[in-house]
């Protein structure tokens, strides 16, 4: 693919940019400090070490955090631009969705040797990020519902009473570690994606989360 015609695009405005960026750094605080919390460990054997209680502050701090940024990404899936907009995240539901689908699928089969170039998201990426969106709801789900377990009775443990009818407290503790895991999977073939993209297209892919451009050779999708 030619550099001598590329055209400089917006494509990522600054709230998608950031939400991408607070979700590494929750994602990264929420998995170390959870390790802890899975097996807790005490600096000192002092009745005053709290070295536990700050990491579990850190963890449900990074975790309301982690909440409002996914809150945030749904409401600017509505008003934000074409690129960061709902619709991209569901290609098989129109035609066009579908064809570069389909064309997507065809070059990480090893079918088409070109890749077909992509504007804003990857149309088969999307469908991972839709699957990675709804583990994100049950890992927020499953995190506050543990939580909430210190004040049984209390507002948050009763709206999510029915999160107790889902799940044992320690199968609850299962998923939501297990969610982890799943998420760096996700994590590594993202970073492997986006680099493989970013050869392969010449476009910008990965500086494009630090600027908001991409560089294209269409000038319309």
């Amino acid at each position: 693919m030619s550099d001598t015609c590329k055209f400089k695009r917006y494509i990522w405005e600054l709230p998608v940019r950031w939400n991408h960026w607070i979700n590494v750094m929750c994602i990264v605080t929420l998995s170390v400090t959870g390790f802890f919390i899975g097996t807790p460990f005490s600096i000192g054997y002092s009745t005053s070490s709290y070295s536990m209680g700050w990491i579990r502050f850190i963890h449900f701090t990074a975790g309301y955090l982690f909440s409002v940024s996914v809150g945030a990404r749904v409401v600017w899936s509505i008003i934000g631009n074409e690129y960061a907009g709902w619709r991209a995240f569901f290609p098989v539901f129109y035609s066009k969705g579908r064809k570069k689908l389909v064309g997507m699928l065809r070059y990480y089969l090893l079918l088409d040797k070109d890749v077909p170039e992509t504007i804003g998201h990857n149309p088969l990426a999307t469908t991972i990020y839709t699957t990675l969106f709804c583990l994100y709801i049950a890992m927020i789900l499953t995190g506050f519902s543990l939580y909430a377990l210190h004040a049984p009775g209390g507002p948050m443990y009763k709206a999510l009473g029915f999160m107790y009818h889902l799940f044992s407290n320690q199968g609850m503790r299962l998923f939501h570690h297990m969610g982890m895991w799943f998420v760096f999977g996700f994590v590594v073939n993202h970073i492997y994606s986006a680099w493989l993209m970013d050869i392969k297209e010449h476009g910008g892919e990965i500086s494009s989360m630090f600027s908001g451009y991409k560089f294209t050779v269409k000038k319309e999708d």
